[in-house]
């Protein structure tokens, strides 16, 4: 049977190995005609140890391309709430969950050629799994981009195109050089085999969980790809009597860019208006117009949650105190526990980080790996190292775009490496 793209919009659908990037009717990002079936929970332990053991929910088996991506681990930061330490893949971000199923997909399709735009993370993901692949790639980014994440990017083999302009106009120099004949476009926007991949990081918390859930999935959102791969794995799971209630999700932005809480909050289904671009710490994820908005607003609302968004300072002070805790990761990354380490609202059930005040030197001694998961209820993303940016300069000392210049800050204790922290 042959593999279909189908639009969630307008319903048109077009074959996998055609190398259409989008719906040709409306432009918009595509779905995938793809039934997952149950996996079978007590089967996993023998299986490899990555996430190709989910096989029976994958749209591709056998893969050529793998790195061993997966199986991250959790880690307590309260006794409620726990971090799944996604920094630790094998290019030091979540992104490979999905840049390994777009690469392994492009090594069967034989395209000419690979391209791929990203702010870092996702184009260095696709550097890495197109070498893998023995696959020529180009990787569009913004000119701003961190010298670690290029230096990642080239030394991977690919060819770095930087782009004046933001976020934004990568995208649209990308989406100009996709529509020239052979070349597929490893977009971790627009391809929904990427959210394949990413719906990975919630099988493993199943399993890890023994079969069940948190409360609560916390998740950064940009163009909100892990949110939206979450998404689509309880659903997935529900689907096949496997969970009994489904999580929330709850969504964070950067308070800087933050266009998609700007909708939540005025009871939207769209965007009101593409965000301005500012700059921002958490530059992951300063999207100002998500082509998934539809989607990921609906995601959250179905699921009972709600949007937060964070300020420059909280993002400063959740780096700092994640570090001490050992944990060392880039600014995006450290977005989700910003938003829920000093929360008291509690109308999601996120209270302090973990129900009173705050965390406090006792919980630290705290772990969630092993069966010790009773009291977990919140879970939240560590997405990318910290050495890919550095330590975030406090306020007034450099870029808001979490450089710090040469003379600036190398990172918490040192570990940023030589050349200086990069945006993120």
């Amino acid at each position: 049977m042959t593999t279909m793209y189908v639009c969630p919009a307008d319903g048109t659908r077009s074959p996998v190995a055609s190398l259409a990037w989008c719906c040709p009717v409306c432009r918009g990002p595509w779905d995938l005609d793809f039934e997952a079936s149950a996996v079978p929970l007590k089967s996993l332990s023998s299986r490899v140890d990555s996430l190709w053991r989910y096989e029976e929910a994958l749209p591709l088996a056998a893969p050529v391309t793998t790195l061993g991506e997966g199986r991250t681990p959790l880690v307590a930061l309260t006794p409620s709430v726990a971090a799944k330490l996604d920094f630790l893949m094998p290019t030091l971000s979540f992104k490979d969950r999905g840049a390994v199923m777009l690469a392994e997909l492009a090594r069967r399709l034989g395209p000419e050629r690979v391209i791929a735009d990203s702010s870092g993370n996702a184009g260095t993901a696709i550097a890495a799994y197109c070498a893998r692949a023995g696959l020529p790639c180009t990787v569009y980014v913004p000119e701003a981009t961190s010298p670690k994440k290029t230096e990642q990017i080239r030394a991977h083999g690919a060819r770095l195109e930087r782009v004046p302009g933001d976020r934004e106009a990568t995208a649209r120099a990308a989406r100009a050089a996709a529509d020239e004949p052979g070349t597929f476009y490893a977009s971790h926007v627009h391809n929904p085999y990427f959210l394949h991949g990413t719906k990975t990081y919630v099988y493993e918390l199943w399993e890890d969980l023994g079969g069940r859930l948190p409360e609560t999935l916390v998740g950064p959102v940009g163009n909100g790809t892990l949110l939206l791969g979450a998404a689509l794995a309880i659903a997935e799971l529900s689907a096949h009597g496997l969970i009994g209630a489904r999580p929330a999700l709850i969504a964070v932005q950067a308070e800087a860019v933050s266009p998609l809480a700007t909708a939540f909050r005025a009871g939207a289904e769209e965007l009101l208006a593409p965000a301005g671009s500012a700059p921002t710490l958490a530059e992951g994820i300063a999207i100002p117009n998500p082509p998934r908005a539809r989607q990921i607003l609906r995601a959250v609302r179905a699921s009972g949650g709600t949007f937060r968004t964070v300020t420059e300072d909280q993002l400063r002070a959740a780096q700092l105190d994640l570090a001490s805790r050992g944990l060392f990761v880039e600014s995006t990354a450290v977005a989700c526990w910003a938003a829920v380490r000093d929360g008291t609202d509690g109308a999601d059930g996120i209270h302090g980080a973990d129900g009173t005040d705050g965390p406090d030197a006792t919980d630290r001694a705290g772990r969630a790996d092993g069966a010790g998961h009773t009291g977990l209820r919140t879970v939240v993303p560590l997405c990318g190292a910290g050495a890919k940016t550095g330590l975030a300069p406090a306020a007034g000392t450099g870029g808001a775009n979490g450089t710090a210049g040469a003379g600036g800050p190398s990172g918490a204790g040192g570990r940023a490496g030589t050349g200086g922290p990069s945006a993120p």
